[in-house]
């Protein structure tokens, strides 16, 4: 397993801009739980927390594309410094408002705020992976870790919000994101030896999402999204149904563990089946694990279960960013790696409202039916489509 990793880091500056990245984007795995759970302890209701999270979700999906232009155009450095200032201001307006007592109209458009000032530093140190391995068969090893990165913080993250929103106080979580966020986005813009050279743009006006696999992409991951936002906040109520609230984050982080160990494992492997057909089986694979979970009613084997359905996620990833990259022109990269991940914020931000209004209306299990319906929709809309995935100037299946 250790082969297609080996060598990965040598290159100058690599272990640096990977652990800023890292500790940069630690709270995309904390803010949406640690949200929910400050607006639904103040307010004690689902609805709300969830309204609010799919407020900051929707403003970061629409903004991510435009901040990857911004990034493409002007370079990393000069576009992230602004931005995690503008971003931390939001954030402790947020907290402010809840801790005030303010009206609630408050609680949504610092919400919003903190969504439109977040950036996609997961797209940043994609692309400087992009830059130093493009075209090469570690590419594929560096976007496998990169999932990976991600796991390992949605497996941390949400038990850590969880921990210290419980035990010390609401607040205490989002403070912890809120130093992770300024600490790692300006890390990570001081290195500008690994960024991304700004090309010029041929294509005036030219945006990756009329790129018709791109378009698909988008769609396919707006309903993943949907699966990600509705499990995060109906885990939290399935949790406090049987008792255990504090335990949300454990179930939570064993769902983002399962992607951690099939990250690795999918990454170490030399693939005779092309790109399309690995995101599509993987799509598949999602869904056959989601299904168990609406049956399920002991925490413990609901972390098993939770566990299982996670391995399809990292391969999900890796497979989506990959065609991405190779379907997108360098000029346009960030931009067309953001819009992934507006797609994904967007259908959390589905899921965060839906899955808050399924809870309260027909219990946390059943609502877990929504999880299961999004995942449902990806994988058919990613199998009736992915002929527009197929990859210009393949050499082989494997990379078609």
């Amino acid at each position: 397993m250790v082969g297609p990793y080996r060598g990965l880091f040598n290159g100058p500056g690599v272990k640096a801009f990977v652990l800023a990245g890292f500790i940069g984007r630690m709270p995309m795995s904390m803010l949406g739980i640690g949200i929910v759970l400050l607006v639904q302890g103040l307010t004690g209701s689902y609805a709300i927390a969830g309204a609010v999270a799919a407020a900051s979700n929707i403003s970061f999906a629409v903004a991510a594309p435009l901040s990857g232009r911004l990034v493409d155009r002007f370079g990393q450095n000069r576009v992230i410094i602004p931005f995690a200032a503008l971003n931390a201001v939001a954030l402790v307006a947020l907290m402010l408002s809840a801790r005030l007592g303010l009206p609630e109209w408050t609680l949504y458009a610092s919400g919003l705020l903190v969504g439109a000032t977040s950036l996609s530093l997961g797209s940043m140190v994609r692309a400087r992976w992009s830059r130093l391995y493009g075209g090469s068969a570690k590419l594929n090893a560096a976007f496998a870790f990169e999932s990976v990165a991600d796991e390992v913080i949605f497996v941390t993250g949400p038990a850590l919000v969880t921990v210290l929103a419980t035990a010390i106080n609401p607040y205490a979580g989002l403070i912890v994101a809120l130093v992770c966020m300024v600490g790692g986005s300006v890390a990570l813009a001081l290195q500008r030896r690994t960024q991304p050279v700004v090309q010029p743009v041929r294509a005036a006006g030219g945006t990756p999402i009329l790129i018709p696999g791109i378009a698909l992409l988008s769609c396919v991951y707006l309903a993943v999204g949907g699966v990600f936002g509705s499990v995060d906040l109906i885990t939290v109520a399935y949790a406090e149904d049987h008792g255990v609230k504090w335990a949300a984050g454990f179930l939570l982080a064993a769902f983002a563990g399962g992607s951690m160990v099939s990250g690795l494992w999918f990454g170490s492997r030399r693939w005779r089946v092309s790109l399309r057909g690995r995101f599509v089986r993987s799509l598949g694979v999602f869904v056959v694990g989601l299904l168990p979970i609406m049956f399920i009613g002991d925490v413990r084997v609901m972390a098993a279960g939770l566990f299982v359905a996670g391995l399809a996620i990292s391969p999900t990833l890796i497979t989506g960013f990959s065609l991405t990259e190779r379907l997108v022109p360098a000029s346009l990269l960030t931009e067309g790696l953001a819009w992934i991940s507006t797609s994904i914020g967007l259908g959390v931000a589905m899921g965060a409202w839906a899955g808050g209004r399924l809870t309260e209306e027909f219990g946390a299990s059943n609502a877990y039916g929504f999880s299961l319906a999004c995942a449902l929709v990806a994988v058919t809309v990613g199998l009736a489509g992915s002929g527009l995935l197929r990859l210009p100037g393949a050499a082989s299946p494997a990379e078609s």
